[in-house]
């Protein structure tokens, strides 16, 4: 009986052991929130117009970023940024947003109309 005993304890403390809960998971730092999207819609006087279109009416872009087969051009103004996302053979204004955003469109009017007129036209 002692033996029986003796047998069974240690084989109840490996089993105790082996149903301890496991360890709470580690606790998630909240990281930055996205902003919100910028409402839909482009000015219809620069959509599908073509890169070179786009260069005779603002210039030499500040900045190109290519990625794969879309391009984006950026505008920049004292008092805000006009991005133009271009796309296809020959490249074409997709889709046109403005830092700050209009109120009901991605790109502000009055943005554009400033960069049209005060960059100096480098072809």
């Amino acid at each position: 009986m002692i033996r029986r005993v003796s047998c069974l304890v240690p084989a109840l403390l490996v089993a105790g052991c082996a149903a301890k809960a496991p360890p709470p998971p580690p606790t998630v730092q909240p990281s930055a929130a996205i902003p919100p999207a910028p409402p839909r819609g482009e000015p219809e006087l620069y959509l599908n117009m073509a890169g070179s279109g786009l260069q005779a009416v603002f210039g030499r872009p500040a900045f190109v970023r290519k990625d794969g087969a879309t391009e984006m051009w950026r505008y920049d103004g004292q008092a805000c940024r006009a991005f133009f996302f271009l796309y296809g053979a020959p490249l074409t204004v997709r889709h046109v947003e403005t830092l700050p955003h209009g109120a009901q469109n991605a790109a502000d009017m009055d943005c554009l109309t400033v960069l049209r007129v005060s960059p100096a036209k480098a072809p």
